[in-house]
């Protein structure tokens, strides 16, 4: 029988128009797939796509709760450098092991069941933290348990969305989907920021930890009354999508894929770059706090990640134009992780120079950082698709797991050097060195060219 070959993320070996007849035998014909089924109508698309705006605020507003309050709550349960390290890289040693599963658990149940599920979860354990530091002397044990919990739950969040994104919503519009969520992922921690400066002045650290739980809780709940209540997908249809969506890969198909140059390339660039930023996201509050006791908390809490918003807009602008100058995709996927890796560590490095840095100088120099840091996501982040697009989310799950666990490894590595070293300049060095050395493995092995075409089905139209 001809053999029609689609991936689960939507793409095709041959245009549209090709596939649009009916493929068929002589014995049979074989129907179209059944995909318009089970996708949204314009107008719940959108009200998802606001709900899941919102969702992403609430999910890093959560993540940055512990970052922000750290300080204070180190200086209450009397935390070493060490001992805050062990607590803020708790979450990613959760986080690191549900990226696939969180996946796969979505093409089976839906993507919409497992973020309603999971958000309900970890809604429940930020509104509890402050309750169960105070349980019992162990404080210190069940803040990282805490944290670990949270890292397990939310670590499903973005491959459900991918799910989501090629069950859900038509092709057409599944890049402004994601280019909102991450928008919604940097609001979410300049909120978090501001509301948690004012938050910690005015009613302490605890308040802070019950007001997202509430709103993450507020959320899931709107989210089962108003679009999941009642709505029965039939087991029969999913089923027939999952199979006539279901590529033909083997884990020695994978094997043979890690093994090119330009994949495992970018899964190195990737988790550098991840780690990187999830430890400044982690370790910036204690910085400031630290180094200029006397400045504003609004300030280095909301003014990083104001400037993210727009840097992360403007980088997807610019690598449109360069590819429509003619710029191949390599070239402008480099070009951008050149800027994201290299220019946000020249950046972190002028922090180093403890003795010239004002407050003034480090909140440009850190906005700047974070701000180039973003064009990651027109980098290596979406190098997977140019690459795999076949199995695009499964390796975007591995990427992020990656990067999750050399988070663990680098906050509570940065921990340790500034109880020993005591000074922030190790910490900053780390971070570039990382950086760069990730980016140059990039540059010199990375490519946009795809590597997957000989483990797909051949097309055949009769």
């Amino acid at each position: 029988m001809a053999d029609k070959h689609t991936s689960s993320d939507g793409w095709m070996d041959v245009s549209e128009s090709l596939l649009k007849p009916q493929i068929c035998t002589k014995s049979k014909c074989k129907e179209e797939e059944p995909v318009n089924t089970i996708l949204w109508p314009r107008v719940l698309a959108q009200k998802w796509t606001l709900m899941l705006f919102v969702g992403s605020c609430l999910l890093y507003c959560a993540r940055m709760a512990m970052p922000i309050c750290a300080v204070s709550m180190a200086t209450a349960f009397k935390w070493s450098k060490i001992e805050s390290g062990l607590v803020l890289g708790g979450f990613f040693w959760g986080y690191c092991f549900t990226q696939i599963l969180g996946g796969h658990a979505s093409d089976r149940v839906g993507g919409e069941r497992v973020l309603f599920i999971s958000t309900g979860l970890w809604a429940l354990i930020t509104a509890l933290t402050p309750l169960l530091a105070q349980l019992s002397s162990h404080t210190l044990a069940l803040m990282t348990l805490a944290r670990i919990l949270m890292g397990l739950l939310q670590g499903v969040f973005f491959p459900s969305l991918a799910s989501i994104c090629s069950q859900r919503v038509v092709e057409a519009d599944r890049g402004f989907l994601m280019s909102t969520m991450h928008s919604g992922s940097y609001l979410g921690t300049l909120l978090a920021g501001g509301m948690g400066s004012i938050m910690l002045d005015q009613y302490g650290w605890p308040s802070m930890f019950y007001s997202i739980g509430f709103l993450s809780s507020l959320w899931a709940f709107l989210v089962w009354q108003c679009f999941l209540k009642g709505e029965v997908i039939p087991k029969p249809l999913e089923a027939q999508y999952r199979r006539s969506h279901q590529t033909k890969w083997n884990l020695s198909h994978m094997l043979r894929l890690f093994k090119k140059p330009p994949v495992w390339s970018m899964f190195f660039a990737h988790m550098c770059a991840a780690s990187t930023s999830n430890t400044l996201l982690s370790w910036l509050p204690t910085y400031f706090k630290e180094s200029f006791p006397d400045a504003a908390d609004w300030a280095y809490n909301v003014i990083p990640w104001l400037v993210a918003i727009p840097s992360a807009l403007s980088g997807a602008y610019i690598s449109d134009i360069l590819i429509n100058q003619g710029y191949s995709r390599s070239s402008v996927r480099k070009i951008m992780q050149f800027c994201a890796m290299g220019g946000s560590s020249v950046f972190v490095l002028l922090l180093t120079g403890e003795a010239f840095t004002s407050f003034t100088s480090a909140l440009i120099f850190v906005s700047v950082a974070v701000g180039l840091s973003t064009f990651t996501s027109c980098g290596v982040s979406v190098n997977v698709q140019d690459l795999t697009p076949s199995c695009a989310g499964a390796f975007f799950g591995f990427m992020n797991m990656l990067g999750a666990f050399m988070g663990v490894v680098l906050v509570s590595l940065s921990g340790y050097l500034i109880e020993v070293t005591l000074s922030w300049a190790s910490v900053f060095s780390l971070i570039s060195l990382v950086n760069i050395t990730g980016l140059v493995v990039f540059l010199l092995f990375g490519d946009a060219r795809r590597v997957d075409l000989e483990y797909c089905s051949p097309i055949s139209v009769i």
